[in-house]
Formats: C-alpha cells, structure tokens, sequence
C-alpha cells in the first residue's frame, strides 16, 4: 500500500511539473557560452545574462509568438538562443533551424553578393545600368544613362522615395512595375542624395543575371549560403509553399491577441530587397562571417567596402528613437552604417507583413547580434540599440579601469582561457 502511494505521489507530480512547463509562454535557457562546433558551456559575461533577461522580459511584456536571437563575439557564438512557438496556439517551438522571412535584412546580403562578383570580375560597380540593360530608362535622361550599380545599391538613385511598394503590396508583377520606372519623379541626380527605395534596387536581381548568365537565387546560394554552410537559407518562397516544413508562421495582432496568418509570397520578386529567408543558426555563421572569420569567402577587400559609408542617410526619429544620439548615420552598400558612441556600427532593420528583423556587427569590438520574431511587435527596435549601449558601457567601464591601473585588458578577456 506504503509502494502504491509512493508511485501516486511520484506521477502526480511528474504530471504537474509537465503542466507548468507548458503554461510557460517562452522557453527561457540557462544563460550558457555556446559554440555550435563546440558544444562544452561555460558562464556567460554578466552584461549578456542582463540583456538576455532584458529580452526575456520584453518577450513576455509583448506578447511575442516566437523569436530567435544570436550573438557572436571574438570567433564564437557566444549565445543562441530560441524563444516561444511557430504558430500561436500550438506547442511547436522555435529551434535554431526554425526559418524566419528577413524582409529588408536581405540587402545586406546583396551588397555583399555583388562584391564578391566585382572580386570575380563578373561586374563592377561603377558600371552603368544602362550598358547591361539596354531598354533601361528612367524619367530622366541624365539619370537613365549615369545610374550605375553602386547607385541601386546605395538608394542613391535619384528617384523619390519608395516608389512602387504600393503597387508590389498589391501583387503588381515585377516587370510590369519596371515598365512603369519612367514615371517616376527624380529628385536628384545619381550619387547625390540617399532616397530608400525597394522596387529599383531589386534591378540589381536582373543586373546580376545578366552579367553572371545565373539566377539571383542561385548565385546566392553559390557564392555565400553554401560556402558558409547556411543550410537552411533561401531566396525563394519555396519553404513557405511545402507542408510540413520548419516555419515560423506570420501574426499580426487584434486586440492584443496573436492571429496566424498564412505564409504569404510577397516581395520574393523582390530578392535584393527583401526576399531572403534564414533561421537563427543561419544568421550566427553570417555575422562570423560578416565580422571577419571566413575569409575564403569573404575576404577583407569585401568587408571593407560594405562597411564603407557611401552616402549620409537622415532618418526620421521614430526609426531611431531607441537609440542615444547617434553621431552620424550614413548607407552604404546595402548596409546602415552608425557612429555611435565612438563606433562603427554596421545596422539593418527589416519588416515584411507578420515578421521582423534585425542585425548588426561592430568590426571595432569583433561583436555582432541578431534578432528575428514572427510577431510584429516593438521589440526588435528595441534590441539592437539595447545591447550595444549595455556592451559599449562594458567596455568602456573596462578601458576607464586599465587608464588607471595602466595595464592592458579587453573586453571580457577571461573568456579565452575557456576556449
């Protein structure tokens, strides 16, 4: 009898923890070093276990489904981490292969693509749209025949802002929307002033092609994806289409409630701009990549000139409310580039219906961070300028301490006799 109220005692409470780890809306782990190739774990610097519990309160204050975050830091992945589910009211949770679209994110993969091909020799960048696609043509005359690729690349392009997105929103074939560029109001001449667009810089799809013989996709997946094994990246909607695939679904919100929504195709006919699909384990290979680790692939001519300023970019203040006052802002190629507190951050942001994105990486510090969630929510602007203020004063609390004390440090140096 004594044995039979024992096992009782021992199911019921079996049962009750289970109850109480399925009512917790987000998987919270144990703050852990973590290197996908190496899997030993050791404690983390205080300033990532206070950000990481930042973000966990932010998850649960906001109502996210899911999201998915990594930071890289000195060679390694310093934390990857996945957070809630694909889809409200399952229990199918997010892991580091889930996929997440990266909407605008993909412009930086653009602007690195087309890097590697001017290394190759495929295409340069001062070259002239006008001489790859002959029946190209603008408003202007001036502007039809002086564009070149650096200008679709670096929204220095002349043409007012935004043009188009309406019609592609509204599922206007790609072609059909090129055919109407002639109406578009110029602003300025090529290389003059910085003027976001979507719908031109996408040309560069069309441009690559042509000077390659390749689809856009391909190339992509030739020249970055496989090379830095990103197995579960893309630049098609093809993942989104299949059954039973590692997905995080769309959500948007009514009142304050999560509603899926199907996976939806639009802006895949916009690949340079907004077409590229990753999941977080992804995105810990990219920014190690991004930050100088792989320089069979990308190498330092590449980085240098991504994250070299082209043209200086004002936003407006509800872009970058978040962040203390930034020293001065510019784009570059595909890429924001921020000095910020007496660094060069390399930024970008992305939102395409029931997802957003964000990355950066500050070459300086050899640290980067990315962000993605399947829930439309404030957060993700949150969280980029939230870590570097936390990281910046870090480091800039260690360098006060060894100006006085005289000796050498770096940030968070003990963390190399673990490795």
């Amino acid at each position: 009898m004594q044995k039979k109220k024992i096992l009782l005692f021992s199911l019921l409470l079996v049962i009750s923890i289970l109850i109480v780890l399925k009512i917790v809306p987000f998987k919270q782990q144990t703050a852990k070093f973590f290197n996908e190739t190496d899997p030993d774990t050791v404690s983390l610097p205080s300033t990532v276990t206070d950000y990481l519990i930042f973000i966990q309160s932010e998850l649960d204050s906001t109502n996210t489904v899911g999201a998915a975050l990594t930071i890289v830091y000195n060679n390694r992945v310093l934390i990857s981490e996945t957070y809630g589910v694909k889809k409200t009211g399952t229990t199918d949770s997010i892991n580091k292969h889930t996929v997440f679209r990266l909407a605008s994110v993909s412009k930086g993969f653009a602007g690195v693509l087309a890097s590697i091909l001017e290394e190759d020799s495929v295409l340069f960048l001062d070259e002239k749209i006008k001489d790859i696609i002959p029946d190209f043509r603008l408003k202007d005359s001036i502007n039809t025949y002086e564009l070149t690729i650096m200008n679709l690349l670096s929204h220095t392009t002349g043409l007012v802002p935004h043009a188009f997105d309406n019609l592609i929103e509204d599922g206007v074939s790609y072609p059909i929307v090129l055919h109407q560029l002639p109406e578009v109001d110029i602003s300025a001449r090529p290389g003059q002033l910085y003027s976001y667009q979507n719908v031109i810089f996408s040309l560069f799809d069309s441009v690559a092609h042509t000077k390659s013989g390749l689809p856009y996709d391909i190339l992509l997946r030739k020249k970055i994806f496989r090379p830095l094994k990103m197995r579960n990246a893309s630049a098609n909607p093809t993942i989104f289409t299949r059954k039973k695939s590692n997905i995080a679904y769309p959500h948007y919100y009514h009142a304050n409630t999560a509603i899926t929504l199907p996976a939806n195709t639009g802006y895949y006919n916009l690949k340079p701009a907004a077409g590229i699909n990753a999941s977080i384990s992804d995105m810990s290979k990219w920014l190690l990549a991004l930050l100088g680790n792989n320089p069979e692939v990308l190498d330092s001519n590449i980085l240098n000139r991504i994250t070299t300023p082209v043209v200086q970019s004002p936003l407006k203040w509800r872009y970058i409310k978040n962040w203390d006052p930034i020293d001065s802002k510019y784009y570059g190629l595909g890429w924001r580039i921020y000095f910020y507190k007496g660094r060069k951050i390399i930024y970008h942001g992305g939102y395409v219906t029931g997802y957003r994105a964000e990355i950066a990486f500050c070459p300086e510090e050899e640290v980067g961070i990315a962000f993605l969630q399947n829930s439309p929510n404030q957060l993700a602007s949150k969280c980029i300028p939230e870590f570097f203020n936390r990281w910046f004063d870090s480091t800039d609390s260690l360098k006060t301490d060894t100006t006085e004390s005289n000796d050498t440090i770096y940030p968070f140096h003990y963390l190399d006799s673990l490795y």
